[in-house]
């Protein structure tokens, strides 16, 4: 709940660091709208993959596939200097939701 400064419209402008913290939250506010956009760009493509997989009997998962792909983001993870364990647990979620996409298209439904 607001204080009554806050609702005061003689109170004295915020503090540089509110302005700051504005400033940062706009920022991640932009990421996380290119996060989403790129999942969106990036589940579109695994969607074509999945009725791919699906037209031609290939199976849903490829683990191999999976293997190559945490271990080398892992790698750019610890690069990037982000938590590895947090980025393997992050793609893990997606190729998840990914199978499941494929399990769906082969089953008849939309990947």
């Amino acid at each position: 709940m607001p204080d009554s400064a806050t609702l005061d419209p003689n109170a004295p402008p915020a503090a540089a660091g509110d302005a700051q913290l504005a400033a940062f939250r706009r920022s991640i506010d932009n990421i996380d709208a290119a996060l989403i956009h790129i999942l969106a760009e990036r589940f579109r493509i695994t969607q074509a993959v999945g009725e791919y997989k699906a037209a031609n009997a290939l199976p849903p998962a490829d683990p191999a596939r999976e293997t190559e792909q945490i271990a080398r983001l892992r790698a750019l993870a610890e690069d990037a200097q982000l938590d590895p364990e947090f980025s393997e647990k992050f793609l893990r979620f997606i190729i998840d939701e990914v199978i499941r996409h494929h399990e769906r298209a082969r089953e008849g439904g939309r990947a």
